[in-house]
């Protein structure tokens, strides 16, 4: 499963995605996130295009993102600033915020803004998931999408 499938999965289905294990990038067995170096193996959708819905099917319509998070931060006690910080919004998802995750998810999203892990990247990647969010059926705020 691809890191941005990963995400809306966790948010569209909160308690399918309770259950699982936290998504760490490049773990053993975990299947549909290739190893750095592997042709051919993951295509890459340009942001205007809509990455694949999660797993079961199409993503429901009108879920109220920034409420899902807003009470997933709630019962941990916080959720650092998510709605800005792309390494915030995924360590609430418990998701790997490494550098070499948020590489591979610029790359699923193809965001080429600055250097790999530079301000510039974070900034553009928080707002290219909020953009495919809203676009996969997300009540995303304007506020987190521009």
């Amino acid at each position: 499963m691809s890191l941005f499938s990963t995400i809306m999965n966790k948010i569209f289905h909160p308690t399918a995605a309770a259950a699982e294990p936290p998504a760490q990038s490049g773990t053993p067995g975990q299947t549909g996130t290739p190893a750095s170096g592997s042709a051919g193996t993951q295509q890459t959708s340009p942001a205007s295009a809509s990455p694949p819905p999660a797993a079961g099917g199409a993503a429901p319509q009108n879920v109220d993102v920034q409420q899902v998070l807003t009470d997933m931060a709630a019962k941990k006690g916080g959720g650092g600033n998510w709605q800005t910080s792309i390494v915030d919004l995924l360590k609430l998802l418990d998701m790997d915020s490494s550098l070499d995750a948020r590489k591979q998810l610029a790359q699923e999203l193809n965001v080429h803004a600055g250097a790999d892990g530079s301000a510039e990247q974070n900034i553009a990647l928080s707002k290219a998931v909020w953009q495919q969010l809203a676009q996969n059926g997300g009540q995303v705020p304007a506020s987190l999408r521009d």
